[in-house]
């Protein structure tokens, strides 16, 4: 296990400079001057020149991205071109707020949805299986950016219980963790019914049964731990996605994220932030499906890599 964790680890060296490439290339061919956007639409030529020689445009891109890889490699992310900071700064500040956001919404997600899918399960065809079913669909069915309005409108502006955007307390988390993980509670209850009920029609269940075990011990001392791997291949997809939903969400509620940061970048159009949080959040894709092996392994021994 330890091996094949250090050769994924290994892998995902060449995997991120690949990921890197590709967003310095990308970000290269949209139909916009970098120097334009530091010293504005009406500068000289000769200004134009200069700006475009301390940003190293006028080098070949294969020169170009050598220069920033080695810079990346000395910890030096560039500098915003708005506002003159730091990327490193910008990212220190953030990402924190997106680790927090996330990780509170996966856990949210997954402590609800795996008891609400075992006794979904355990009750198949009971009314408590159809609501909890029903309400696995509207979850799915329902946009994020949809059900972040309404919460807004409903506990903030109308009971006003809980506040609207920015971030402090326990109480300005709350409405965005419940928008994302909403949908992933939704989605792992519907698997773990599927994966539990696959694994109550094993024979060894209903050799458990003949041996007068309780059914609770049943479901959750045994068969819950051999249903438990397609859970994990979700976790492993789940964060990727969470990524990609927290830049709708902390827009809404204005959360000061990763999320926010690459829109507010996109829209202000400062290429430097954008590329730097394009390529932190694929290899944050990869760190997870690594996480999500480890995992694997952990959940069942019979797993070997």
């Amino acid at each position: 296990m330890l091996r094949y964790l250090i050769r994924r680890l290994a892998w995902l060296v060449p995997m991120a400079v690949i990921i890197s490439a590709v967003v310095f290339v990308a970000m290269r061919m949209i139909p916009v001057d970098p120097a334009e956007l530091v010293i504005g639409p009406y500068a000289t030529t000769e200004q134009r020149i200069m700006a475009t020689q301390s940003l190293g445009l006028d080098k070949p891109i294969a020169e170009q991205y050598a220069i920033y890889l080695a810079s990346v490699l000395h910890g030096n992310l560039g500098r915003s071109i708005k506002s003159g900071k730091e990327i490193t700064a910008l990212l220190a500040e953030t990402v924190p707020n997106s680790l927090l956001l996330g990780g509170v919404a996966l856990a949210l997600a997954y402590l609800t949805a795996i008891p609400l899918g075992v006794i979904a399960a355990a009750r198949q065809n009971s009314m408590i299986d159809q609501g909890a079913m029903t309400f696995a669909l509207i979850g799915i069915a329902v946009p994020n950016f949809w059900l972040g309005l309404l919460l807004v409108m409903a506990f903030a502006v109308g009971l006003r219980w809980l506040p609207a955007t920015g971030a402090g307390g326990i109480s300005h988390l709350v409405l965005p963790a419940v928008t994302l993980g909403l949908q992933y509670t939704a989605i792992v209850a519907r698997m773990t019914r599927s994966s539990v009920l696959e694994v109550l029609r094993q024979d060894f269940v209903r050799t458990l049964h003949a041996k007068g075990l309780r059914p609770g011990r049943i479901v959750y001392g045994h068969v819950l731990k051999n249903a438990v791997i397609p859970i994990i291949s979700l976790a492993g997809l789940h964060i990727g996605g969470i990524i990609g939903g927290a830049v709708i969400v902390e827009t809404i509620f204005a959360w000061p994220g990763v999320g926010q940061l690459l829109v507010n970048s996109i829209l202000g159009r400062d290429y430097p932030v954008v590329q730097a949080v394009l390529t932190l959040l694929g290899i944050a894709v990869l760190l997870a499906n690594v996480l999500a092996d480890a995992l694997y392994a952990l959940a069942d021994r019979r797993i070997r890599y």
